[in-house]
């Protein structure tokens, strides 16, 4: 069984999320650790769920789902802080879960604040983030149950541990700024001695006895960490201005109209572009709604739909008050999401950067031209 289980949350990522439910109502586990991409699968299907409601019971959730929320942030737990919420809304959700969840744990890359606190109030369990490395073997930080101030974050230091955060001077970073961020370094008891037989890699690692992890954290006021972005996943735009392009996708893949989503900029540019798999079930709505048929191959190159999408990020960077040139000003639709080409993603479902670069470069290019020839008209 346990065997059974391990296996399921490694390959949950993979699958639809009909398919994670019916797993989930087969085991019925306690306890649930996985990436933010299967609770974001998790969000949409619930999500998908209330619109199938009639309004009157979709109106009632939202009071609910608010009146919990408002409770929650008082500082009451989660168990407590509406039981009748959890009786006649949150129950289901439960259910969707297995209907024994009890802990659920995130890690492998930041969660986005949204998702965590719908997960929060609605799974009725503890829902909290971590960070840890390989090298760090397991935790370096972790967030503390049913601390709302926490949301967003990855907690304080482990158990023999200590963090800080180091200055990046040509990234613009700086722990003594407000709000204090750099790059994310850890000692303590359980950080590794060393690579094998690799002093080279060592000695580049671990600097004073602080292995540099190459993330980028910020510092909260309550003396947590945040993870912001991949240190090399921090790119400088022609203007001088610096993106973080993991936090960008976080903020960007919530729109309802995104499935997935990589986020391209580079310092010879002003403009971020990004290559869109649209989300198959609002995509067909919106096909159906303004009279567009055929194959989501078919769909993904009408330039009505671009244009849609290039909306719905719009919104979301407004939602998020996004600066403006880390608005998204042009987009490739991609009808398959990436995580169905094992080269373009890692096991933990990062991305693959250079090689989605390779895979998309003559598109880039060729949106790039058309983006500067209509920003001289």
């Amino acid at each position: 069984m346990i065997t059974k289980t391990l296996m399921l949350l490694v390959v949950f990522v993979f699958k639809n999320i009909n398919e994670i439910q019916e797993d989930m109502m087969e085991l019925k586990p306690t306890f649930l650790a996985g990436v933010p991409r299967v609770y974001e699968k998790v969000h949409e299907g619930v999500l998908k769920a209330l619109e199938e409601l009639n309004p009157f019971r979709r109106h009632m959730f939202h009071v609910l789902y608010n009146f919990k929320l408002k409770w929650m942030n008082l500082g009451y737990k989660q168990k407590y802080a509406s039981r009748l919420a959890d009786l006649l809304a949150f129950r289901k959700v439960k259910n969707r879960l297995g209907g024994r969840i009890r802990l659920i744990v995130s890690g492998g890359a930041p969660l986005s604040s949204e998702v965590e606190e719908f997960l929060r109030v609605t799974s009725c369990g503890f829902v909290l983030q971590g960070y840890g490395l390989t090298e760090t073997c397991g935790l370096a930080t972790i967030g503390h149950p049913d601390e709302m101030c926490m949301l967003g974050t990855v907690g304080p230091p482990f158990v023999f541990t200590e963090v800080r955060l180091e200055e990046v001077p040509e990234m613009g970073y700086d722990p003594l700024a407000d709000p204090p961020r750099g790059e994310i370094c850890v000692r303590g008891r359980t950080t590794f001695a060393g690579y094998y037989k690799n002093p080279e890699l060592t000695k580049e690692a671990i600097k004073d006895g602080w292995f540099h992890t190459g993330d980028i954290g910020e510092m909260m006021p309550n003396g947590v960490v945040k993870v912001i972005d991949r240190k090399k996943n921090v790119i400088k735009l022609s203007q001088g201005e610096y993106v973080a392009l993991e936090y960008l996708e976080k903020v960007y893949g919530i729109a309802p109209i995104v499935e997935d989503i990589w986020v391209y900029g580079n310092s010879f540019k002003s403009m971020l572009v990004a290559v869109v798999a649209p989300h198959e079930g609002n995509m067909k709505k919106w096909a159906d709604k303004n009279g567009h048929k055929g194959s989501i191959t078919e769909l993904c190159s009408i330039q009505d739909l671009n244009q849609y999408v290039l909306l719905e990020l719009k919104s979301a960077a407004e939602r998020n008050k996004l600066r403006g040139f880390e608005n998204i000003k042009g987009v490739i639709l991609e009808p398959q999401p990436f995580e169905f080409d094992k080269e373009l993603v890692t096991a933990t479902m990062k991305k693959r950067r250079e090689r989605l670069l390779k895979r998309y470069k003559v598109e880039i290019d060729d949106l790039y031209k058309r983006l500067n020839a209509a920003a001289k008209r």
